[in-house]
């Protein structure tokens, strides 16, 4: 596949979500490697990045110099220092930034810098490596053309939706912590199917596979879950038994409160300075 976009991309931040992203966009093959620039301050950790044929530096400004987009994907607690550092190199008419930084909102990024470049909210999963992210994207200053144009970046490794600003925390528990919640439910599958009697990987495989059978089912059909369930739940059977011993010990409520508490926290994790 050749590559169909000529963008240069700067990525600041060379961690899980922002190497995910790196390697998703080159796999997907609009992007070549030559494009994208990853920086962090341990170069060392991108060795394996350079040898594939990726730009890698320790210097944000710079990279920020060379590129038309940049994508901020630090911690929270790391982003002021960041847009400090890159304030000068920023230039209003020239750059669009993309933010992946949790709890962060446009007009804090704006008010930091001091300018009134357009940013993009994006809020990927891990699953972007592979081609599989559910992307949520939003923003309140960025052009019709610029919010196309992130959306066809994010579209090569997902799906993407967009959604007004104030929902971008929920975004986050739901979509991002989310991906966390269901391997740990297919964990505690794998880990129920070894006590009854499987080995622990190949429990592990039949209890993916399922997990991913079930979400295919729901995304081909539109069925909703419940439907989908009464489906294999028949009169004094062995899965209504299941289910109602799981509900009895909290299954629903716990996930519910515990996406309800992600989001509250995504809220608050960038220290919002005076």
């Amino acid at each position: 596949m050749t590559t169909t976009n000529q963008n240069t991309i700067a990525i600041l931040g060379g961690g899980n979500m922002g190497v995910a992203l790196a390697k998703g966009l080159v796999k997907s093959g609009k992007y070549q490697t030559n494009q994208i620039t990853i920086t962090r301050r341990n170069l060392r950790a991108l060795q394996d990045l350079t040898e594939q044929g990726f730009q890698v530096t320790d210097n944000n400004s710079l990279a920020v110099r060379e590129a038309k987009i940049a994508v901020i994907a630090v911690l929270p607690q790391q982003l002021d220092g960041l847009l400090d550092t890159i304030r000068d190199e920023v230039k209003t008419e020239d750059h669009l930034l993309i933010s992946v930084v949790s709890g962060v909102s446009v007009i804090d990024i704006t008010n930091r810098l001091g300018k009134q470049v357009q940013v993009v909210r994006a809020m990927p999963n891990t699953a972007i490596a592979i081609q599989e992210s559910m992307t949520c994207l939003a923003s309140i200053n960025a052009s019709k053309e610029n919010l196309a144009l992130v959306k066809d970046m994010f579209d090569t490794v997902g799906e993407t939706i967009e959604i007004h600003e104030e929902l971008m925390t929920s975004a986050t528990a739901l979509c991002a912590c989310g991906i966390a919640f269901f391997l740990r439910s297919i964990r505690a599958a794998s880990q129920g199917g070894t006590e009854i009697g499987f080995h622990a990987a190949e429990a592990l495989h039949m209890a993916a596979q399922t997990a991913k059978g079930a979400a295919a089912l729901l995304l081909a059909t539109g069925n909703h879950p419940e439907g989908e369930i009464d489906k294999v739940t028949s009169p004094k059977g062995c899965t209504i038994a299941g289910l109602n011993e799981m509900e009895h010990a909290g299954f629903s409520s716990a996930m519910i409160k515990g996406i309800r508490l992600s989001a509250q926290k995504a809220g608050d994790l960038y220290p919002k300075s005076n």
